[in-house]
């Protein structure tokens, strides 16, 4: 094996107290920036990364990004900066796609939650508020941290100034609104909304929003144009509910919310959402769960559970801002069997629902020798959770014993303040809920499971709240040549220094980029002095152990014959751990109670084709589905309304379909072939339907060993699916019982490959290579170069210019 891997161990271990780790690798003049992913990577750079305003291209997202994390520390210097930013700029060092869309001069001057993927939140109105600015939002619904009963809550009413410009007044902003609120089927056309609708929507408007100001001893209450004021408003209604205030009533004046289609500075421009999104999520809260609690039984991590998607729906920025949610419930409650069939009913599918289990449970699953009422249920929840995910994907396990104390800053120690200053930052304090923060939090001392997780599982963080900034480097794409150019596992010794350099720097860079973003001002600030937590990680696993040391994923699962990969592997993560240490000792911070994590990486491993995060690369070929606001007439026109991109996309050849499941949307796709399919890797490619369930459980159990590590590691996140063409219900049932309890944390997805788990479509659809070559051979597309790669297109379709 050409190059010399010792230069991962040494000095670079113990790290001396040196002030600048660099070996400079990366130089201090700016280089030039990699081309994003012909296809994919750029349609996902111009969606999410790239600001039209400025005619962005990735060099420039690297200065701004470089610049506004640097200026979270004044004791930055000019050559690391450029450092740092020469390895966003090359990809190899990626970052997350939070800090390439936000990242710029006015960082210092920004929050937190702009900047954090990963979060937790013990209550409705933290959880929302967070979920406004782009968080990844897990929550406990453990009976022992539910405390409010929605039932309780005042009585809502709801206003909207008649001079707002979206309080309809003529008929076809009549129909908007009828749309808006799902009182007329989706896609009503002008000319088919008669008079009969129209009453229906008037008497609607009359009924639910009042045009008047509150009497007599009605509490009125100002929705801000903010997040902030969105926040507040759930705040004051569940602190309400929370002291038991039904009796009084609370008149919620959306007047104040840009119209729908405004810009937003801090979104790069996107459009508002307007008052009527949120006017429709606290309807859908006030008639599902408020009345719904008040007139049932409706337990209350149920009605907490419910609130959380009806104000998750209506997360929504211009198609750019979404909702993602981790639901866990321990096993040990006695309700818990409602919880897991709670997708299964449907409706709820704002949030990834998953069992909070631990090694007694595994332990009663595994020996039927132990007897008693706390076995059976044990068994009971994994016999219903298995069927239920066998149907619908979910719910999944969490080793929540494998998370806490050790882990998360010694959970159990977090200190309780009635005054809300766990949740307060400059430009959001808890006050009407400080109260409700405070006994949550104290509940939350003895809780069985004191930490949770967020939506995709990676990131440990207490229940109570809490952050990790995260990002990924791409050791691929630290090859200082084209890594198409290298002979795979024959690296020139001096090209493999480079690269080998560039790898740890990297790490290293990426490593302080993230504790410095930790500086901002930040809601859960106690929390994050606490444990300082960041998580790091890599993309493009399975390219760089091909091209670096010529070794394909079975030759991975051989530790002895994939030594030199692991031991890289194991080098770096030392690397990652010490930097962590001793940057927060030279600025004067905690030590971060986690460091490694390898995240799903999906936005920033798009860039430049890579297969994400640790995942194996999901199809050779495929069609990349993506949806678009629209549907096709009858007579093949286009409903009024229609994203102009889909008739365009039509008309170049591309398939495109409208969707039942979701009226109003259609999709288009795109042919697309990943960059591991250009790497000379042949037929010793292997693909995630191609790998079992064991190897690839073998291989989550390579990687903590190797890069989460004993300490300071966080978790791998993954998603394991298997084929119940191949796989009964049984034989799934004794794979997770086997494997489960052996790993941190996997997600396991069966899949139908006939019926696509119920859904209509999966955002990827494997062709086979014929049906591919014919489908890109229909598309005529020499203007818009949306997502294929056209090069390996023709080749594929036979027509290859070489």
């Amino acid at each position: 094996m050409d190059g010399d891997f010792s230069l991962f161990t040494g000095r670079q271990g113990g790290r001396e107290a040196v002030r600048n780790p660099f070996e400079e690798a990366f130089g201090t003049r700016p280089v030039p920036a990699r081309p994003l992913d012909r296809g994919m990577g750029e349609a996902v750079g111009r969606r999410t990364v790239f600001r039209p305003s400025d005619r962005e291209d990735f060099g420039r997202v690297a200065d701004r990004v470089a610049a506004g994390n640097a200026g979270l520390l004044a004791a930055v210097g000019d050559a690391e900066i450029m450092q740092l930013r020469n390895a966003i700029a090359t990809g190899a060092l990626l970052t997350s796609g939070r800090h390439l869309q936000h990242g710029d001069s006015t960082q210092p001057d920004r929050n937190m939650e702009m900047f954090t993927n990963c979060a937790t939140a013990i209550c409705s109105f933290a959880k929302f508020y967070l979920l406004l600015n782009g968080s990844g939002v897990g929550r406990a619904y453990d009976d022992e941290l539910c405390v409010v009963d929605w039932g309780q809550s005042p009585e809502l009413k709801f206003v909207l100034s008649p001079d707002h410009p979206d309080y309809p007044h003529d008929r076809a902003s009549l129909l908007w609104f009828g749309l808006e609120m799902q009182l007329l089927p989706w896609g009503t056309a002008q000319e088919a909304f008669d008079a009969e609708m129209e009453a229906q929507v008037r008497a609607f408007l009359e009924r639910t929003v009042l045009a008047r100001a509150p009497e007599g001893d009605e509490l009125l209450h100002v929705i801000e144009d903010s997040r902030e004021g969105w926040g507040k408003a759930v705040e004051t209604i569940e602190a309400m509910a929370f002291r038991g205030e039904r009796s009084r009533t609370l008149v919620l004046d959306f007047s104040a919310i840009r119209c729908a289609g405004s810009p937003i500075a801090g979104m790069q421009g996107r459009p508002a959402s307007g008052p009527v999104s949120l006017l429709r999520g606290l309807l859908n809260v006030r008639e599902h769960v408020i009345e719904a609690a008040r007139a049932g039984d409706m337990p209350l991590w149920e009605q907490a559970l419910r609130v959380d998607h009806y104000l998750s729906v209506e997360v929504q920025v211009g198609g750019a801002r979404r909702a993602a949610r981790m639901a866990t419930k321990s096993w040990r409650d006695a309700d818990v069997l409602r919880f897991i069939r709670a997708k299964e009913e449907g409706g709820l599918w704002t949030a990834n629902h998953s069992v909070m289990v631990d090694a007694e449970f595994w332990d009663y699953v595994n020996d039927p020798a132990k007897t008693g009422s706390l076995a059976d249920h044990a068994r009971t929840v994994f016999a219903e959770a298995t069927r239920c995910a066998w149907i619908n994907g979910e719910p999944g396990f969490i080793n929540g014993d494998q998370l806490e104390d050790n882990r998360t800053g010694s959970a159990r120690l977090k200190q309780v303040h009635a005054d809300g200053r766990d949740f307060r930052s400059h430009r959001y304090q808890a006050t009407e809920g400080a109260a409700l923060l405070a006994d949550l939090a104290q509940r939350a001392t003895s809780a069985h499971f004191p930490v949770t997780t967020n939506p995709c599982g990676e990131i440990t963080l207490h229940v109570t709240g809490g952050y990790c900034v995260i990002g990924d480097f791409a050791p691929l794409l630290a090859c200082p040549v084209v890594p198409e150019d290298v002979t795979p596992g024959h690296v020139a010794a001096d090209t493999a220094a480079v690269w080998d350099a560039r790898v740890r720097d990297s790490v290293r860079l990426g490593v302080r980029f993230l504790l410095r973003a930790n500086r901002m001002d930040a809601l859960y600030g106690e929390e994050v002095r606490r444990t300082n937590r960041i998580g790091i990680g890599p993309t493009g696993l399975h390219e760089w152990a091909w091209v670096r040391f010529g070794f394909d994923f079975r030759d991975l699962l051989d530790e002895e014959r994939a030594a030199p990969f692991w031991n890289a592997v194991r080098e770096l993560s030392v690397i990652a751990k010490s930097e962590a240490d001793a940057y927060a000792h030279e600025t004067g911070t905690a030590r971060p109670v986690t460091v490694t994590t390898v995240k799903p990486a999906g936005t920033t491993s798009k860039l430049f084709g890579l297969t994400e995060g640790a995942h194996l690369p999901a199809r050779r070929q495929y069609l990349r589905w993506v949806q678009f606001k629209g549907v096709r007439r009858e007579d093949g026109t286009w409903e009024a309304g229609t994203d102009p991109l889909l008739p365009t996309y039509e008309r170049k050849g591309y398939p495109v379909r409208s969707l039942r499941s979701f009226p109003g949307m259609s999709i288009v796709g795109f042919p697309t072939v990943p960059l591991i399919q250009r790497l000379g890797m042949g037929e010793r490619v292997v693909t995630a339907p191609e790998a079992s369930p064991e190897e690839q459980y073998r291989w989550l159990e390579l990687l903590e060993k190797y890069w989460i590590g004993a300490e300071q590691g966080n978790q791998v996140s993954y998603t394991l699916k298997v084929y119940t063409d191949r796989h009964s219900l049984d034989s799934f049932r004794a794979m997770v019982a086997a494997n489960q309890p052996h790993v941190r944390c996997c997600a396991v997805l069966p899949s139908r490959p006939d019926s696509g788990l119920g859904y209509e479509y999966l955002p990827e659809e494997e062709v086979s290579a014929g049906k591919f070559a014919a489908i890109t051979a229909m598309i005529q597309d020499d203007e818009v170069r949306e997502v294929v790669d056209w090069a390996h297109l023709q080749c594929a379709s036979g027509v290859c210019p070489i």
